[in-house]
């Protein structure tokens, strides 16, 4: 999934008004979507944990189908009423001429959150049900449609870059949650049982004392992007370097997608003999080497490869995402050793830590956000990747520091 940010910045870069494309899509489009989804992430796991039988599984699809309602008339609300003003405007504050392009941009991403809702829902199905596998393929599935749209858009249509993509990526989670539906087929035909002695009943109260703390952190954390947003439009270079922020982004996220990974390795593998010192050894071989392939990237001519010659980025917006990649050189590697401490705070059922952590982190990202927007005299994205990095090695300060503390 961390090589949809690369193929939709590759397209759009290509097409006409690429800064204004890419900076509508980076400070609009993507972190409200981002926002307004944020309360259904967790539905994956909501669903591997509870849908053990028929009254499970009707009871948790009542609430995806009611949240994400919900959630799809606030989309609505934001992006076709004059609300959106004052979310683009006195909220985000982005320059005018972005505000056009990234309302057509959340237009078209309508389908965004109820397609993610019935997917997510449908995928902790099918790891309850050990077909995991098909997850992998509906992930393939998602890609293949979102490079036919950008390829066929971005050549036989007139349309903007910021609709081309907007819709490429509409496409493509609206094919991965068919792809989800017709998966689960089998296993709703045939393996969800009627009734499981051993499951418990999922009434409201007792869902959404499970679910809200567990949508919670990543709640949180999604906020951060659209604050991003807003503090860039108020700094230095606002306009750059919200463009610039869509191409970075999507880089330093696809070098931090392995640490992400991790996670679940570290909570599905601790228990096993001789785990602990090599997952040890693995977490700081891996911060090491995402880091270090970053920096390669950062420090070397590809760097301008990449901007230049493979993204066709303009000179200027070239020359600020090269210099931008090197504001967040740690994030691949504390990425990874994040995960190792929340695996084991996880494994250990102690996720108390997990939420602190991103308390920390929000606290002192919003902070220096709101301080570059009052006093800041550095470009824009340069001071918020050290916002975001200083944030970030703090939160992993602050797991360690839970994990050692044993109960």
């Amino acid at each position: 999934m961390g090589a949809e940010g690369p193929l939709f910045t590759y397209f759009v870069a290509h097409m006409a008004d690429q800064k204004i494309n890419l900076a509508a899509f980076g400070s609009i489009t993507f972190p409200v979507a981002l926002v307004v989804e944020g309360p259904i992430i967790m539905l994956l796991a909501a669903s591997t944990a509870l849908c053990r039988d028929w009254p499970s599984y009707r009871k948790v699809r009542r609430f995806m189908i009611v949240a994400a309602s919900a959630l799809t008339a606030l989309h609505v609300l934001i992006a076709f009423t004059p609300f959106f003003h004052v979310v683009a405007g006195d909220i985000l504050g982005v320059p005018e001429e972005v505000r056009g392009p990234g309302r057509l941009g959340l237009q078209l991403m309508l389908p965004w959150t109820a397609s993610i809702a019935y997917r997510r829902f449908l995928q902790g199905v099918l790891i309850r049900f050990h077909a995991s596998r098909m997850v992998m393929y509906g992930t393939l599935a998602r890609l293949t449609a979102l490079l036919s749209a950008l390829w066929i858009g971005s050549h036989y249509s007139n349309w903007s870059g910021i609709a081309v993509g907007s819709f490429a990526i509409s496409c493509g989670v609206v094919t991965e949650a068919i792809f989800a539906r017709w998966a689960v087929g089998p296993i709703l035909r045939e393996k969800l049982p009627q009734h499981d002695p051993g499951a418990e009943e999922v009434n409201r109260k007792r869902f959404l004392s499970f679910y809200v703390p567990l949508a919670l952190t990543p709640l949180i954390t999604l906020f951060i992007q659209p604050a991003g947003a807003a503090a860039m439009s108020r700094m230095p270079e606002a306009a750059l370097s919200l463009a610039a922020w869509q191409v970075v982004h999507a880089i330093i996220f696809l070098m931090r997608s392995t640490g992400f990974a991790f996670n679940e390795v570290v909570v599905a593998q601790l228990d096993q003999p001789g785990a602990k010192p090599a997952l040890r050894s693995f977490a700081l071989i891996l911060a090491g080497a995402a880091s270090g392939l970053l920096a390669l990237v950062a420090l070397t001519p590809i760097a301008s490869y990449l901007f230049e010659d493979l993204f066709g980025l303009e000179p200027d917006l070239a020359a600020i995402c090269r210099t931008a990649l090197l504001f967040g050189l740690a994030m691949p590697a504390y990425q990874a050793l994040q995960s190792w401490f929340q695996g084991q705070l996880v494994h250990e059922k102690r996720t108390r830590g997990i939420t602190e952590a991103v308390v920390l982190y929000a606290c002192v990202a919003l902070l220096g956000l709101w301080a570059g927007a009052q006093w800041g005299t550095m470009v824009g994205i340069y001071f918020s990747l050290c916002v975001f990095t200083t944030g970030g090695i703090l939160q992993t300060l602050w797991l360690a520091r839970r994990v050692s503390l044993r109960p």
